[in-house]
């Protein structure tokens, strides 16, 4: 397993629609007292500023959402309906809030501590006998993406520019083509084309 480096501040500090789109094929790594794991980006949403109702900045600043008004470059982790973590990366300059939720990944270090957490079998049809998860399945969502790259609370506010959780670009990755929709799983703001993901691509939620 190699670092290649994680991205600079400069990266983060842009509009987040390029931010998202970016994100894709870059390498998402943590390291979890010393164990770690990783997987390329390959599908992402954007959330941006308080005239977004589906933005957790919609109703202004909250102790919930700071990190998205702080500096570039952080991540917001928080609990989705009091059970899944959600990791966000947050976007453009402090103050102006807005974020990318990461929403899966193609797995790359650490598959086996992912099929663990994960659990490591998952029963066939009809309640059949159990088969191994597929690979493109365990980070596929960002609640089972989280949840395989053991990311939790203690992440939120983490300096994405740090050795414990980061992005990384790596050489040797090339993704297809990139297509955009409207966001998903959400109730408001279902109007706006800010989920992008590589098309066709089998760990895509």
């Amino acid at each position: 397993m190699r670092r290649g480096g994680s991205l600079p501040r400069a990266f983060y500090d842009r509009p987040t629609l390029d931010v998202a789109r970016d994100l894709l094929g870059k390498v998402l790594v943590h390291d979890r007292r010393g164990v770690r794991t990783s997987g390329v980006i390959v599908e992402v949403e954007a959330y941006i500023g308080e005239s977004d109702p589906a933005c957790h900045a919609a109703p202004g600043p909250t102790r919930r959402n700071a990190p998205m008004y702080g500096e570039p470059g952080h991540a917001y982790v928080y609990l989705n309906y009091g059970i899944h973590s959600m990791i966000n990366v947050v976007t453009e300059s402090a103050g102006s809030p807005a974020a990318v939720l990461i929403r899966a990944l193609d797995p790359l270090d650490g598959i086996d501590v992912m099929r663990r957490r994960r659990g490591r079998a998952i029963k066939g049809r009809r309640g059949g006998s159990k088969r191994t998860r597929p690979t493109t399945d365990l980070c596929r969502g960002p609640g089972n993406l989280t949840m395989a790259m053991g990311i939790t609370l203690a992440e939120n506010r983490v300096d994405l520019i740090g050795n414990r959780l980061w992005i990384e670009e790596r050489r040797g990755i090339f993704i297809g083509a990139i297509d955009w929709s409207p966001r998903i799983g959400i109730r408001v703001g279902t109007n706006r084309p800010w989920r992008a993901f590589v098309a066709g691509h089998p760990a895509v939620s």
